[in-house]
């Protein structure tokens, strides 16, 4: 028996900064205020594809809000953040999906309560980062390949008051993976002028639709395409240059598990790149092929975008040492691409063209 599809709501021009718990009031003649904090407080209300339970969160024009017939996965709390490596000037983290990096400029004034609903990682990781050192334990960074040589001298510190951390990058909030953050001024100094001259490695892992050649993307990015979203212009004067390596994995009926690697760090980067290629990644709401156009459907079954961060290489911003980690997929995208192969494993064994598996 088929799932119960979810109700959908588009905001329109008069509701265009009422809060989400008005909204639904509007929506859902006969419930009342009680009913609809109950709704998401049990997480049966998205907004644009994300769990919402604010009952403050104020609207924009033509955002898609969804009443879930059932209640979505919890957000990510502080037990799903792990340090892989800690020292004075840095810490390389392992970020879950479902959680954003940074809370946005007009929520950083609301009441803690609120913010607590949906944790940022920059709020939980100096609260993490302050427990470890008062114990005495320093993460040593378990991988492959990681920062060796001599130990980075001590960053000056005020005591009892832990150093504010400071974000050279971010990762879009569906993306899990590898992040970095300074924690002196120094070291975002340096890892800043790494990033802007593109020396880092990033490599992610995504699961796209269709079959993806090995190629380099390059376009010019612009902040609305035409609709209010990231897309690229074909005037280069007034885009960003994003450059993309892309290299396919493992080919699926349908389906590529690739590795992307970053030559530039774009906002949305990857996920606009392969949508105006016309293989838009699993999951993705929001970037579903080329602009202007029809968006392509996704039979994945894909409960996020399938976006992870799974390698990131840089110099050490203070020894100049070499930093290298990696992170496995997590349990959700092996799934996933786990249920695709068993999904076509008859007509794989009638003679689909399978790239040999490479660790994913």
């Amino acid at each position: 028996m088929p799932s119960p599809a979810p109700q959908i709501f588009r905001v329109s021009p008069d509701q265009v900064n009422c809060t989400i718990g008005a909204a639904l009031r509007e929506w859902l003649p006969g419930k009342s205020w009680s009913d609809v904090k109950r709704l998401l407080n049990s997480r049966h209300v998205s907004v644009s594809g994300n769990l919402c339970l604010d009952e403050g969160r104020r609207l924009k024009l033509d955002e898609v809000v969804k009443l879930l017939p059932h209640p979505a996965a919890s957000p990510p709390k502080e037990v799903d953040v792990r340090i892989r490596y800690l020292d004075p000037h840095l810490v390389i983290v392992e970020k879950p999906a479902g959680m954003t990096t940074l809370r946005h400029p007009e929520e950083r004034n609301w009441p803690k309560r609120r913010k607590q609903l949906q944790p940022t990682l920059d709020e939980l990781l100096p609260k993490i980062i302050a427990r470890r050192e008062v114990g005495g334990q320093r993460a040593k960074g378990r991988a492959a390949t990681e920062h060796r040589g001599r130990k980075p001298p001590p960053a000056p510190r005020s005591k009892g008051i832990p150093r504010r951390l400071r974000a050279v990058h971010r990762i879009d909030r569906e993306t899990s993976g590898l992040m970095v953050f300074a924690r002196t001024v120094d070291a975002e100094r340096v890892l800043g002028e790494q990033f802007r001259a593109h020396s880092l490695q990033r490599v992610y892992l995504a699961v796209a639709l269709g079959h993806v050649q090995e190629q380099t993307i390059e376009s010019w990015l612009v902040p609305d395409r035409g609709d209010g979203r990231r897309g690229s212009t074909p005037h280069h004067k007034l885009g960003k240059q994003a450059v993309t390596h892309v290299k396919p994995l493992e080919r699926l009926p349908g389906f590529t598990v690739l590795e992307c690697r970053l030559e530039t760090g774009r906002t949305h980067q990857i996920r606009i790149h392969l949508s105006e290629l016309g293989h838009p990644l699993c999951g993705d709401k929001v970037y579903r092929g080329p602009f202007p156009g029809k968006p392509i459907a996704d039979d994945s079954g894909a409960s996020r975008v399938a976006l992870h961060a799974a390698q990131l290489g840089f110099d050490h911003p203070i020894t100049g040492l070499p930093v290298q980690f990696s992170m496995p997929l997590p349990a959700d995208l092996a799934a996933l691409i786990e249920r695709l192969r068993t999904r076509h494993r008859r007509r794989d064994s009638s003679g689909t063209s399978r790239i040999p598996r490479e660790p994913v």
